[in-house]
């Protein structure tokens, strides 16, 4: 023992005793993991914690994030029956208004999402949200929503409860001991150093909240996020608020009210925040809050002076300006890192810990006994960020923005706006000057589109946006005569060793023992059978491949291959996603123009599809491989970032009398669910297997090493009820309506699944959508057929035509993300 009855090891080690570390160590208890030390430099809740709202509302923006929120719920309502301690857990529902007739669309969005995820929800008028909400005033309403389920809690009461759980379950929970390092031995966690001593560790969890970043320093670990202010205040006795009172949200005006011992907790998410702690966060701000700030707090004030007048009679009893930790992209930071073995991460939780805390507890619990995500994570998983996105000045620009993105419009395609530009290809300088319109994935910058005139913006908007026949030019180049994308953001990931042919063999879904100059489409593969990623790999020699994948999984796909590589394996990684451009050259003309600027032969019988080649292009030497992801004839060219510039220019000469002109990410888009093209984190998902994802093709049963996932999906292939679930494609039949994602699937009238990607379809004359079915019977084409099919788009109902195989000929051309 050391110090203060401290063990000298422990299987696994939490740091932090907030809601999330005790969550943690409740759900490992509970799934018989008790060699638990959860260590709180203070006292629990004693952080961020114990001045958060408590607001609990259900419904997120992924179906997978929905369902942890709903598992808090029914765990926070069972919690005080097994602990013996109150939660103040509050199933009192939640009301959400309108100001305007584009919010009111938006929640009308909202509301068949939710009937697609299985949530309760009402849309309701001004008239019946004050009935539920009497002390609101409501003449500049245009509706709201109404969901039942939503609730509220006590979140230091919740915290203690989970405690007391973890520690009848067998889990250890000491205060007062602040960890002072992370110790690791060859890349992996060996234990922790603490002010009272050392103890040896298999795994560490860090839920240290705002401190999270600086713990994940200790070892190397990046832990993206950075604090901001968060303000509200209480208010005296109202009358007419009782402890029933719903909760409220008034995103226009970026509040939130709930009922406190007769008066109202107000506050909310202004549109600029104030980001705090650039130096670091104190290490004893335990119980403490933030000087004041009422004119930060103003543009709050006002709009809950609009919303409920009684406020400006009614006195301020407390006002709390409680820092809380943001990430950039406002979702919260869960599972293993990829920079050190058995470090896990649960934080930057965005003003939503509490309403997270249980499902993400669960979550993270499961995944480090499995050694992997039991569900899909990927909106939360910590690797969807890089090594970039810790930096301290980028990370401080950007959550000025992310914290007002609660209650900002949520538009279609929205951009942030903060921290950019970040990362730029070679042309972006060159396609900026052609009016193109930029977008960022991964912090890349990418053209959206070009604009029909210079200085052009995007004016969002739920129809259609004022891109719409600029991305119809392109989209008919593509299809009629030849373009080129810039899509130097794919990740390029460079496989090499003696061992490297066997070791991917396994790992992926397709047979990659092909000969070299060969391509090959594949899916990543979960123990469960569904889709880690899909990524094409390019075998350039026996022992070399050069794999590449989508821009936001450079680390995800990384760690996951590294992951799987056997410990004694003759074979080395490298992501050389910088060294390389990727030109896209797509088109019928684009042979022609290919030609006229190459001395190889780019014949069907000399260059077939799913080939790779080194080719002379003007100057320069580049990787030409003929693959598509627009369904067109067409080669990723994949080019030196120093030839970038030249390539580019030899072929926008060559091309002119073609007519080539450039497309971005919109067009490739609305071309690629044209076809039918599955796209990772959309169609694709960890809980979704090629089976259902219509990708059967792109897997080598008889392979003799076989690969990941391979008996999940043999007995996939013998249960009944597996293509019950099935992403098909479906097209409006009117072709006025623009579609987005989302939207809720109808089949004779009840909600049967969503849809995953939209976008119009050009070619097709209408809104086009890859959709994910959850049938009670097999979906095959005689099902399809034989029922009627519509898609809830904001409140009405559009007649949609499905679709197993698209109604596009395909031309031969195999998908793959971007």
């Amino acid at each position: 023992m050391v110090g203060t009855g401290l063990p000298d090891r422990a299987q696994y080690v939490i740091i932090g005793g907030g809601i999330v570390g005790c969550s943690v160590a409740y759900h490992l208890a509970r799934l018989g993991h008790t060699d638990i030390v959860l260590l709180e430099q203070g006292q629990l809740s004693c952080g961020t914690t114990w001045h958060a709202a408590g607001l609990v509302g259900q419904l997120r923006s992924t179906p997978a994030m929905t369902n942890l929120i709903r598992y808090s719920t029914q765990l926070y309502s069972e919690l005080e029956k097994e602990t013996g301690l109150a939660t103040g857990w509050m199933q009192c529902g939640s009301v959400t208004v309108a100001r305007s007739d584009d919010r009111m669309t938006m929640l009308l969005r909202t509301a068949a999402a939710a009937r697609a995820q299985g949530v309760d929800v009402d849309v309701i008028t001004p008239g019946e949200a004050r009935d539920k909400w009497p002390v609101m005033q409501v003449d500049d309403l245009k509706g709201g929503l109404w969901m039942p389920g939503d609730g509220k809690a006590n979140p230091t009461d919740l915290t203690q409860s989970l405690a007391k759980g973890a520690r009848r379950h067998g889990a250890r929970i000491v205060e007062g001991i602040q960890v002072t390092d992370i110790l690791t031995e060859n890349n992996q966690i060996s234990g922790v150093e603490t002010d009272h001593g050392r103890i040896e560790a298999e795994v560490v969890v860090n839920c240290a909240g705002q401190w999270a970043r600086r713990v994940g320093r200790m070892c190397g670990a990046n832990v993206p996020l950075h604090s901001a202010e968060h303000m509200y205040i209480v208010t005296e006795q109202i009358e007419g608020v009782n402890p029933d009172l719903p909760v409220l949200r008034d995103p226009d005006g970026y509040i939130y009210f709930k009922e406190e011992t007769g008066g109202l907790v107000m506050g909310g998410f202004e549109p600029e925040a104030k980001p705090w702690g650039m130096n670091g966060i104190p290490e004893n701000f335990f119980f403490q809050l933030l000087p004041d700030d009422w004119d930060q707090f103003e543009i709050l004030m006002e709009n809950a002076l609009t919303r409920v007048p009684q406020m400006a009679q009614t006195g301020v009893r407390e006002f709390y300006n409680g820092p809380e930790s943001f990430t950039p992209d406002n979702n919260y930071l869960l599972g293993e890192t990829p920079e050190v073995k058995n470090f896990f991460v649960g934080a930057g939780f965005n003003s939503m810990g509490i309403a997270s805390a249980g499902g993400a507890g669960r979550a993270l619990a499961e995944w480090i006994v499995e050694g992997a995500p039991t569900m899909d994570l990927f909106a939360v998983d910590i690797r969807r960020f890089a090594d970039f996105n810790n930096n301290p000045t980028w990370l401080h620009d950007r959550v000025k923005e992310v914290l007002g993105l609660h209650y900002a419009m949520p538009w279609p395609n929205r951009e942030l706006d903060s921290a950019r530009p970040f990362r730029r290809s070679p042309l972006y300088d060159r396609l900026a000057a052609k009016n193109a319109v930029f977008g960022s994935k991964m912090g890349w910058e990418r053209a959206n589109y070009f604009a029909f005139e210079e200085g052009e913006k995007t004016e969002y908007g739920f129809g259609r946006q004022n891109w719409h026949e600029a991305v119809g030019a392109e989209h008919k180049a593509a299809r009629e005569a030849v373009v080129v994308f810039d899509q130097s953001s794919f990740a390029k990931l460079l496989v090499q060793g003696k061992d490297a042919c066997s070791q991917l063999n396994r790992i992926c879904a397709g047979n990659i023992d092909v000969a070299p100059g060969r391509t090959v489409y594949t899916g990543l593969l979960n123990n469960r059978g569904g889709f880690e990623s899909d990524l094409t790999v390019l075998r350039l020699k026996l022992d070399e491949f050069l794999i590449i994948t989508g821009s936001a999984q450079a680390v995800r796909d990384t760690d996951w291959l590294r992951k799987n590589f056997e410990p004694d394996a003759h074979v080395f990684l490298t992501d050389v996603t910088s060294s390389w451009s990727v030109l896209s050259l797509m088109g019928p003309a684009s042979r022609k123009v290919l030609a006229s600027v190459t001395q190889s032969d780019l014949s069907n019988d000399a260059f077939p599809f799913g080939t790779v080649q080194k080719i002379d292009l003007g100057y320069a030497t580049v990787l030409a491989n003929r693959m598509t992801y627009v369904g067109e004839l067409g080669w990723e060219l994949i080019v030196p970032v120093e030839f970038t510039v030249g390539v580019y220019e030899d072929l926008m000469q060559a091309g002119e009398q073609h007519g080539i002109r450039d497309a971005g990410y919109y067009a490739l888009e609305g071309l690629r669910i044209e076809k039918g093209f599955r796209a990772w984190s959309r169609e694709l998902t960890p809980d979704i297997t090629p089976l259902q994802a219509g990708l059967g093709f792109a897997v080598d049963f008889e392979k003799p090493c076989g690969f990941v996932g391979k008996e999940a999906l043999l007995a996939s292939k013998s249960d009944p009820k597996h293509l019950n679930t099935r992403i098909v494609q479906m097209v409006l039949q009117s072709g006025l309506p623009q579609l987005w994602g989302g939207e809720s699937v109808l089949c004779n009238g009840s909600v049967i699944g969503e849809v995953r990607s939209a976008a119009y379809g050009h070619t097709l004359g209408a809104a086009v959508a890859l959709v994910q079915l959850n049938a009670s019977r097999k979906v095959t084409a005689e099902y399809l057929a034989e029922n009627s099919w519509e898609i809830d788009l904001a409140g009405e109902r559009h007649k949609a035509s499905p679709y197993l195989r698209t109604p596009y000929d395909p031309h031969g051309a195999r998908p793959r993300s971007s």
